[in-house]
């Protein structure tokens, strides 16, 4: 597990200060690398209306408006900036659906065990990973995610894609599959906004609901070829139920209207 610098720049996305400033001086709503429309298909199939929802860093973006629109009943979302969290405040004061606190991810104590159905990460883990002692804050975080994450639940991951490293299974499984996480790992590619498939390309066109195989060790195979390598990566982990000898829990609820 490392850090790949390469990827990153010379911003701490990991401290408040940073993020503070940027909702500072950015006005309006920004959703990373994918809106709601586009991962409507994995937040519907995957994550019951009834659920509880905890969105991790959600900055000042529009998902958790545009869920509830969906029919979605109860998020809690989360940011380490006291400056968006204070904004979305306002902006959704009246929509009771909605709630916002000011949190640090990699320290949640303030909900209890299996509190949640669902968490949803759109870039948050990414941005630790760009910070100081990434490993350190990635075990952190992903630990928090376990912990609260009822049994059969699902946390909902994206990513960026190969181009930038993130994505790719071999820089992300180590994180992910750790034991004491118990998680069932799924892996989906959906093409980045606004890429249109070149005319000439021969291959039939994938369904993005269809899941990508991996490896015994967790890892594309060798002969997996991606049709852009600015795809972004979705990895659906659902918690195992630790008082089960078989670590057996029920496939991954499916909402009777999910597409």
């Amino acid at each position: 597990m490392y850090r790949d610098v390469s990827s990153c720049n010379t911003y701490n996305y990991g401290d408040a200060v940073y993020w503070d400033a940027r909702y500072l001086q950015e006005a309006g709503s920004f959703d990373w690398y994918q809106r709601y429309s586009s991962l409507r298909p994995f937040v519907r199939k995957f994550i019951s209306t009834s659920a509880s929802v905890l969105m991790v860093g959600c900055g000042n973006a529009v998902m958790s408006e545009d869920m509830v629109k969906d029919g979605y009943e109860d998020i809690m979302n989360v940011d380490i900036s006291s400056v968006a969290i204070d904004m979305m405040k306002r902006k959704y004061q009246f929509i009771p659906q909605l709630k916002y606190m000011e949190m640090d991810v990699r320290d949640m104590s303030f909900f209890p065990d299996e509190k949640f159905g669902a968490v949803i990460d759109k870039g948050t883990l990414d941005s630790l990973m760009c910070g100081t002692d990434a490993p350190i804050s990635a075990a952190q975080m992903l630990g928090e995610v376990s912990r609260l994450l009822k049994p059969g639940g699902v946390y909902l991951l994206i990513f960026r894609g190969l181009q930038i490293t993130y994505g790719d299974p071999k820089v992300r499984m180590p994180h992910l599959m750790r034991p004491s996480y118990n998680w069932k790992i799924a892996l989906f590619i959906i093409p980045r906004p606004g890429y249109q498939r070149p005319e000439e390309c021969s291959t039939p066109e994938k369904s993005n609901l269809e899941q990508v195989p991996l490896t015994e060790n967790g890892l594309l195979s060798p002969n997996f070829v991606m049709e852009d390598p600015d795809s972004h990566f979705i990895y659906v982990c659902q918690k195992l139920d630790d008082s089960d000898p078989n670590n057996i829990v029920p496939p991954y609820p499916l909402s009777t209207d999910a597409l």
